[in-house]
């Protein structure tokens, strides 16, 4: 994210510049925050918090494409990158309650 907001205009840098970087970052945060709690309870609630920041960038993303800060391609690349992570995420989140449950 840091790499394709570099291109936005100056003066989204406190609007979608910082949003898109913010939920990016906070995603990834959140899963190692969650992974050194106490408890699959804990990492879970983690990861919830993740995936709501994905889809948090997806929103971003897709209004800065609707004001032509990204072209097409450049914003099917990252919405390909950000569903892929969102879908991993939730799947951790499986893994994470399935091995709870068998403890």
């Amino acid at each position: 994210m840091y790499k394709t907001t570099k291109g936005f205009p100056r003066h989204e840098l406190y609007g979608l510049t910082s949003q898109a970087r913010r939920a990016a970052f906070s995603s990834a945060v959140n899963i190692v925050e969650g992974a050194a709690k106490r408890g699959p309870r804990e990492f879970r609630r983690f990861l919830d918090i993740s995936v709501g920041s994905l889809a948090e960038l997806a929103y971003t993303l897709r209004v800065a494409r609707d004001l032509n800060l990204l072209d097409d391609s450049e914003w099917a690349v990252l919405e390909r990158l950000q569903r892929q992570a969102r879908m991993m995420t939730w799947k951790l989140y499986a893994a994470v309650a399935r091995a709870a449950k068998q403890t």
